[in-house]
């Protein structure tokens, strides 16, 4: 396996785990059932770091939508380097701090962490150019 595939799946098992903070939160606010039991999805949480949470899930899913697709393609045709590796890592560093930071309510340092990793991306993208 290459750096970059590691570094990816990493990203997307990271991903995969990240709902579970603001479900935990939502079962203590509501009970279980009443946390489960809502037909339209529409759960009022009352914390705002749980929202934040939501939000950053949301955010990273957005963004490994990008990233994913482009580091299978370095990949694929072989164009991986020590470039891509490094921005694999860092995309897979910057992206998980980038969670903890929105859940912190930190918005310059949130969005300087989404800017390294829209670089990382850009990186790969590059790469294919």
């Amino acid at each position: 396996m290459t750096s970059e595939l590691y570094w990816l799946t990493l990203s997307i098992a990271s991903i995969g785990l990240l709902w579970i903070p603001y479900l935990l939160q939502l079962i203590a606010q509501l009970g279980m059932v009443g946390a489960i039991w809502d037909p339209t999805g529409a759960h009022p949480h009352e914390a705002d770091w749980a929202l934040r949470a939501k939000r950053a899930h949301y955010n990273a899913i957005e963004n490994i939508a990008v990233f994913a697709p482009l580091t299978l393609m370095v990949v694929m045709l072989e164009l991986n380097d020590e470039l891509t590796a490094m921005a694999a890592l860092i995309y897979f560093v910057v992206r998980l701090a980038h969670y903890f930071i929105y859940i912190a309510a930190l918005p310059v340092i949130r969005s300087a962490a989404f800017f390294i990793g829209f670089l990382c991306q850009m990186a790969m993208a590059g790469r294919l150019l």
